[in-house]
């Protein structure tokens, strides 16, 4: 297979966004329109992923699949009983059984992986963390291009040692789930730019730029520091073929909320949100878990699921720029840069 990377008529990937936003649909009218779709496997089964990427590579083969690196766990179970402990006053309102932590799951990222290497797509990424190089050599053997993720100098090093296809540099200004590896850690507050400029000096390897992205002329600009193409994930939030949720997507066309900040409120990682009243009421108690934390609070997201005072509103700081619109729209944004 072609690496997908190196044939982009338009300089744009469409960023892989978990937990609905991510859709076959999207992927492909990113692909049609000149970028390269991804899908998202994280909380997917390993027979969803390989569904939902038998349904896009029956379209195009401008697509690739994002994996999520599991870690050992670093949680603190008696800090994961306190953030049970303050949710449950929420659950109760919200009519949902009380949180308890649960066990320290792998989103099964070794079946997830060997599907891959049996049944290869044009590409796979990483986020959370590296793979092993033995991973990388099974994929590359496979067919696949491997793109791995960055969001700090330390962190581009590390990546570059595994000879990637492209290293994905994620700069503070991005919406949801930071790609740090590791979630202990206080992520860098490196913008996207800076984080380019360092990481082009730290490797020859094309570079793909990702956060705060809210229209042309920030690619541009990008693109002119020496990144290969951009990674755009906000703006596809409210395309009609992405899976986003309606009132998470009617937030982000109202402008009723215009703040973003990072908080593990939700999953227990550090992510980019737009802040809204679950984000204020667990700013004092919020704990490094993931994914135990995901969990917990899944049921009341789901409850609160036509309330976005209560739902994770995943979005970077260029949220004010999302339109109603297709997926080919925004990727026209970009052509010809």
């Amino acid at each position: 297979m072609t690496n997908p990377l190196t044939t982009l008529p338009v300089p744009v990937v469409q960023a892989p966004m978990a937990g609905g936003p991510s859709t076959p649909a999207l992927a492909v009218a990113v692909a049609r329109a000149g970028g390269l779709g991804m899908l998202a496997a994280g909380y997917k089964s390993t027979e969803a992923m390989a569904e939902e990427a038998r349904e896009v590579a029956a379209h195009t083969d401008r697509f690739g699949v994002n994996l999520f690196v599991p870690e050992r766990d670093p949680s603190d179970p008696a800090a994961l009983a306190a953030y049970a402990r303050a949710l449950a006053p929420v659950a109760a309102e919200l009519g949902v059984p009380a949180p308890e932590p649960g066990a320290y799951v792998d989103d099964e990222y070794p079946a997830k992986l060997d599907h891959l290497t049996v049944h290869p797509v044009p590409l796979v990424s990483f986020t959370f963390g590296l793979p092993t190089a033995d991973d990388v050599a099974r994929l590359r053997n496979a067919g696949s291009a491997v793109v791995l993720n960055a969001t700090s100098p330390d962190e581009v090093t590390a990546a570059a040692r595994l000879r990637p296809d492209a290293i994905v540099v994620q700069g503070v200004e991005a919406g949801g789930h930071r790609a740090t590896h590791g979630q202990a850690g206080q992520p860098e507050e490196t913008t996207t730019a800076a984080l380019l400029d360092a990481a082009r000096e730290l490797t020859d390897l094309p570079l793909v730029a990702a956060g705060g992205i809210a229209g042309r002329d920030d690619a541009a600009a990008l693109l002119a520091r020496g990144a290969a193409a951009v990674q755009v994930g906000t703006l596809f939030l409210t395309a009609v073929e992405a899976g986003t949720k309606p009132a998470h997507r009617e937030v982000l066309l109202d402008g009723t909320h215009t703040e973003t900040l990072v908080t593990r409120a939700f999953s227990g990682r550090a992510a980019r949100a737009l802040r809204n009243g679950f984000t204020d009421r667990m700013a004092a108690h919020e704990v490094t878990g993931y994914p135990q934390v995901h969990y917990m609070t899944a049921p009341m997201r789901a409850a609160s699921s036509a309330d976005p005072e209560g739902l994770n509103l995943w979005a970077g700081t260029g949220a004010a720029a999302c339109r109603e619109t297709r997926a080919a729209e925004v990727v026209e944004l970009f052509r010809g840069l």
